[in-house]
């Protein structure tokens, strides 16, 4: 019986059983090394990440040494509201509605957040960047009570953002978050003169802050944006506007129903 002759090896796998290279492996190209230029570029920009890193701890550090203690922040408020012939609003005695329509608009994220929001924060900085300006703050309720207490406002400069940032980080530290809401509406501006939520009442609806409405707690919730642009005795339609907008974040919020919303804002202002 006659055996077949084996099948002809290509030319392929004659070289790989001699323990050559194939025409395939002939042709591909070794595999490139990324250039020196490359390697010297990704050095230097690890080495410039890791000083930046370096730089925020050691200005971390420096700011939280030199800014002030604020273990006399409820002194400070009440000698704020003494000077402006105001009276400290305690902690429960803030109306349910005003500290839900505040959190709302102003810092939805106040009883999750350590006193900066840094999500907040990120998109301010990129809004500044992108219309090259310092238009937007980012702050939360804990900062700008920070701000007001202690740096006499925010005028726009990075440096003072960082104190604020700094400070709001120490008040969380030693306040709980009603004291601080307490605080913050104890002595912020809200127009005409009125410093804190209870001036305020007695300014626009001559009411103690106690007996406000949905639709009168939510036209003070607005004020702090821009007190005198949203003063209801000189501008009614925009603090009838801005108050609309305070009802809707706080239906968002989950605060109000859309029909008790629609009630407070054809309320008269």
């Amino acid at each position: 019986m006659a055996i077949a002759d084996p099948a002809p090896l290509d030319e392929s796998t004659a070289a790989r059983d001699q323990g050559g290279c194939t025409p395939a492996d002939r042709a591909a190209p070794p595999p490139r090394r990324p250039s020196r230029r490359w390697r010297s570029a990704r050095r230097a920009g690890a080495v410039a990440v890791v000083g930046a890193c370096a730089l925020a701890v050691v200005a971390t550090a420096a700011t939280w040494a030199l800014t002030p203690a604020t273990g006399n922040l409820l002194r400070r408020v009440a000698a704020l509201d003494h000077a402006h012939h105001t009276t400290v609003i305690a902690p429960d005695a803030v109306p349910p509605l005003l500290a839900e329509a505040v959190v709302a608009v102003e810092d939805a994220q106040f009883y999750h957040d350590h006193g900066i929001n840094i999500e907040g924060l990120l998109r301010a900085a990129a809004y500044d960047l992108t219309h090259r300006c310092t238009c937007q703050g980012g702050s939360t309720i804990t900062q700008q009570l920070a701000e007001d207490v202690y740096l006499h406002g925010w005028d726009g400069t990075l440096p003072l953002r960082w104190e604020d940032v700094i400070l709001a980080l120490k008040i969380e530290g030693h306040l709980s978050k009603r004291q601080i809401l307490a605080a913050y509406l104890s002595e912020v501006y809200l127009g005409g003169g009125a410093y804190g939520a209870a001036a305020a009442s007695r300014r626009y609806f001559h009411r103690p802050l106690a007996r406000d409405t949905l639709a009168q707690a939510a036209l003070l919730a607005g004020l702090p944006q821009a007190p005198s642009a949203f003063d209801p005795l000189v501008h009614p339609d925009a603090a009838r506007d801005r108050r609309h907008d305070v009802l809707q974040a706080m239906v968002a919020a989950g605060d109000i129903s859309a029909a008790a919303a629609d009630r407070a804002a054809r309320a008269p202002v």
